[in-house]
């Protein structure tokens, strides 16, 4: 009888969702490593083209107007891209984009270093935040794939989730030691030769990438509304908006705030804790069994992150601002990887890396309109008031949260979905 007990507990121990059994999956590191290699420079960018405007222009409000521009640009293009990858697959708009990204992002670096116009250098923000490379929203579609109706898809949101955030701690650091060591376009330069290479050899990967849906004449199958018919992916970009609006805000206002205290080297260290505090919560979310409804951890999560980002704006050294980064990053991971995990439940396999691009794209955007204000605000108001863009961004965007929530409830397993993505003929949810 013990025996019989031992084996039952090992057997349940064994069938647990975890990131052992995760990364075991076959196939997975064809397209981890690649990806990775890949989606680093996105963490890179902004910070790039700020430190970079700001030397040649010396200004806070130019620079966070171009990386704006840049975001926006990416926030815009983001879903067309995802719904061509849909379509056609990722390769055949991976390396296209790749080409193109990086020319853009070289002819803005020799604009600026040249001191062209600032019309000239939205002009060039266009192309390059446009042609950035949607790796994110494209690993998770493969995971996707790979783990079709397998509850490990929670956990790899979380994988992916402190992927992403451990590029945030890698990316700050480097874009800033090659601007204020190397030389003030070394960050960007590096952005575009590392997207080029990492994207391409992602792109090669192309066992893992989700088949593209054909019709019974093998011809491509035609999709002509947009995963943002669903109501809940609506609900999620709005949310997602507010997490950018914390990236942005914070990307800006510790660079303002270093430089105000003499150690502008410093601005890594602080980004790299914040962007530390979203991996190691990425990592705790992913190893807990949840029992509570992805809904309701979306709320409790989102709460809690408007109050940590609410207190930023007090912060009057550089220890309590470490202190609260971290705070702030631990409490943005559990949102994240909660946001992402419910698109499995709201929108059919055939239209999810479009709808991941969104919430990338909505990030972006956040990401843009806070780098803008909070740099107006640096300009123009006191050392250390950009970030008062975070707090307003996820109050607002929580207000949206608790008031559409019931958006969020993802159709029953087995329903047939006839209408909110525009299939042709009805498709079963996963």
């Amino acid at each position: 009888m013990a025996s019989t007990v031992t084996t039952s507990k090992d057997s349940a121990a064994t069938s647990r969702p975890g990131y052992g059994r995760l990364l075991r999956t076959r196939g997975a590191w064809t397209f981890l490593l690649p990806g990775f290699a890949a989606r680093q420079p996105f963490a890179m960018l902004t910070l790039s083209i700020v430190l970079l405007v700001q030397h040649t222009t010396g200004s806070y409000g130019a620079a966070g107007a171009v990386a704006a521009v840049t975001g926006v640009s990416m926030a815009l293009f983001a879903p067309y891209t995802g719904r061509l990858a849909d379509r056609h697959g990722q390769r055949a708009v991976l390396v296209p984009g790749v080409l193109v990204h990086a020319a853009a992002g070289s002819g803005l670096t020799a604009l600026a270093l040249n001191g062209a116009p600032l019309w000239a250098l939205f002009a060039a923000a266009v192309p390059t935040g446009a042609s950035v490379p949607q790796v994110g929203p494209m690993v998770r579609a493969r995971w996707g794939v790979r783990l079709k109706g397998s509850p490990l898809m929670a956990t790899a949101a979380a994988f992916e989730s402190v992927t992403d955030e451990f590029t945030f701690v890698v990316g700050p650091l480097l874009a800033t030691a090659l601007c204020t060591t190397v030389d003030p376009s070394a960050g960007l330069l590096a952005e575009a030769a590392l997207t080029l290479v990492g994207g391409l050899l992602f792109a090669a990967q192309k066992g893992t990438q989700p088949p593209v849906a054909t019709t019974a004449d093998g011809r491509t199958r035609v999709r002509h509304a947009s995963a943002l018919r669903v109501p809940g992916v609506r609900v999620l970009v709005v949310t997602f908006l507010g997490i950018g609006s914390v990236f942005g805000g914070m990307q800006v206002s510790l660079a303002a705030y270093t430089e105000s205290i003499g150690e502008p080297g410093l601005n890594g260290v602080l980004y790299g804790v914040f962007a530390a505090g979203n991996m190691l919560a990425g990592l705790a979310c992913g190893a807990i069994a949840w029992k509570v409804a992805p809904q309701r951890r979306l709320l409790v999560a989102y709460a809690a992150l408007a109050l940590a980002a609410s207190a930023l704006w007090t912060a009057d050294s550089a220890l309590l601002l470490g202190a609260l980064g971290l705070l702030v990053g631990m409490c943005i991971a559990p949102a994240l990887i909660t946001g992402y995990t419910l698109v499995e439940s709201l929108v059919p396999a055939g239209a999810r890396t479009e709808a991941f691009t969104w919430l990338t794209g909505a990030v972006a955007l956040g990401q843009a309109a806070a780098v803008t204000v909070a740099g107006q605000f640096e300009d123009r108001l006191w050392d250390g008031a950009g970030f008062l863009v975070p707090m307003g961004g996820t109050l607002l965007a929580l207000a949206t949260l608790l008031a559409l929530r019931s958006r969020l409830a993802g159709a029953p397993r087995g329903r047939t979905v006839a209408r909110g993505v525009g299939h042709r003929e009805p498709v079963a949810v996963d």
